[in-house]
């Protein structure tokens, strides 16, 4: 039987959703014969906390009690913006002696406070990705996936993203066709990669101010496929070219190059995951023009072809 212990820090202000969502593909393994994941959940005090939500969890027990667990999985929340400097100091002692070190959203900040991702590549919600590498410039701040593997440490982006990332701990351990079981069991797809951006290109670059230019990202979003060069779309914008890149970088945050390679990307990966098209009528319909194209910018991109990619999260039959 395989046995693993997961403990789960919890504090008032924790984030429900990082608790609970997580806990839920752990107990789903759990069902499966010669799998256990003893999921256990403790406070500095033992007492209950009191969610972001509202909600109030009561925890097993005390953090000081707990023994060194396989897994130790610190949950975000309001709570971290300011957090009790007790459970920094028990985090700092004990976050080295557990055998993997998971962050769920914010958690991250609480980590890196306590110094156990100094010299890591990480990432955690958009919202604090500046602030947590301005304040602790010792970590690597990856701010664009929903989850990063860093040897025994693994950090999420916000929510959901943490299931994502359990999905991905418990495939590892114990094979695709568990984790797909519980991710359909949970309604959810096991598709999302770890270096899946945390937002859409559309999401990602702020709405531009003028007219003209946010025409220009509807028509690119609309038309991946046509000529998408600076000079196309500065003659649809009636900017110069060089006018045109300006204004463009200036009011969304992003080249034109950038932004048309990121909704590219999007319509590729969209087209490979909802349809059965071959390669070569999806790479003409996203605007590469050819297989090889697309396969060097996902490559470049995700660090995988687009056949692979199509084959891990394409969503299997039910």
């Amino acid at each position: 039987m395989k046995q693993r212990s997961v403990l789960v820090v919890l504090f008032d202000g924790v984030q429900s959703l990082d608790v609970s969502g997580p806990a839920e593909v752990f107990a789903g393994a759990s069902r499966f014969p010669g799998i256990t994941y003893d999921l256990r959940t403790a406070s500095l005090d033992g007492a209950p906390v009191r969610c972001s939500s509202g909600l109030t969890l009561v925890p097993d027990g005390v953090l000081a009690d707990a023994p060194a667990p396989d897994l130790l999985l610190v949950p975000g929340g309001a709570g971290t913006r300011a957090p009790d400097p007790a459970l920094v100091d028990w985090l700092r002692v004990h976050g080295p002696a557990a055998g993997q070190l998971v962050s769920v959203c914010t958690g991250a900040l609480l980590l890196a406070e306590a110094g156990q991702l100094d010299g890591h590549r990480v990432t955690t919600h958009w919202s604090v990705c500046e602030k947590l590498a301005r304040t602790y410039p010792a970590v690597r701040v990856d701010p664009d996936p929903i989850f990063v593997r860093d040897g025994r440490l693994a950090t999420s982006a916000g929510v959901t993203a943490g299931i994502d990332l359990a999905l991905a701990l418990v495939e590892e351990e114990h094979g695709r066709q568990v984790a797909l079981s519980i991710a359909r069991h949970l309604v959810v797809f096991l598709r999302r990669p770890g270096n899946q951006a945390q937002f859409s290109a559309q999401i990602t670059a702020q709405t531009a101010a003028r007219e003209p230019l946010r025409e220009v990202q509807h028509w690119i979003t609309e038309h991946p496929d046509a000529d998408l060069s600076v000079e196309a779309l500065a003659a649809r914008a009636r900017l110069s070219p060089r006018h045109f890149a300006r204004a463009f970088q200036t009011e969304t945050g992003l080249t034109p190059g950038r932004y048309v390679e990121r909704v590219r990307l999007e319509q590729a990966r969209r087209l490979l995951e909802d349809t059965t098209g071959g390669v070569a009528a999806i790479s003409r319909a996203s605007g590469y023009g050819t297989p090889e194209a697309m396969r060097r910018a996902f490559l470049k991109a995700l660090g995988t072809a687009p056949a692979e990619y199509r084959r891990r999260f394409r969503p299997q039959p039910v």
